[in-house]
């Protein structure tokens, strides 16, 4: 049986990450957030556009999100982009930590979301992308675009483009 608590709610995604980077493999983490941040991102004043994963002392951090002070919070109210700690199982930490030493690896947050009341992070393993290969997945989508119209028009068969 689903409750509503159940459901899953989109916060923020991050629009640019599909766009810059290649990602190769995603994990589920938990943040840890104070009060005023929660009651921000449930009302989904997140911005992720520029956030990234840094290991410190066998310990993730996401760095340089963005969530907005609560319009209701007082003196004790959040800093909007401090580092925040991300809740990771040490396997996974020590395996994106060998990763990234690795050249060309980066770990990039792809989405925020609402699971059971508790607020996750979907972080991506990326490599990053060249002009060249931002070239590809263009002329890859138009590809795709241009079939996908001539199927809808029924000139799937035609042999003039």
């Amino acid at each position: 049986m689903q409750t509503s608590g159940d459901a899953v709610k989109t916060i923020a995604t991050n629009r640019k990450a599909h766009r810059n980077f290649s990602i190769i493999e995603t994990y589920e983490a938990g943040i840890a957030l104070t009060g005023t941040e929660i009651q921000s991102a449930r009302r989904g004043r997140v911005n992720l556009s520029d956030a990234w994963v840094e290991i410190r002392d066998s310990e993730a951090f996401l760095i340089d999100s963005h969530i907005s002070e609560w319009e209701f919070g007082n003196i004790f109210n959040h800093e909007p982009r401090r580092d925040r700690k991300l809740l990771l199982h040490k396997a996974e930490i020590r395996r994106l930590d060998q990763k990234v030493k690795e050249k060309g690896y980066t770990i990039t947050a792809l989405s925020m979301y609402l699971s059971k009341g508790r607020a996750k992070v979907e972080i991506g393993l990326a490599k990053g992308k060249t002009g060249l290969d931002k070239r590809e997945d263009i002329k890859e989508r138009d590809i795709k675009r241009s079939l996908d119209t001539a199927r809808k028009s029924g000139r799937a068969g035609d042999s003039d483009w």
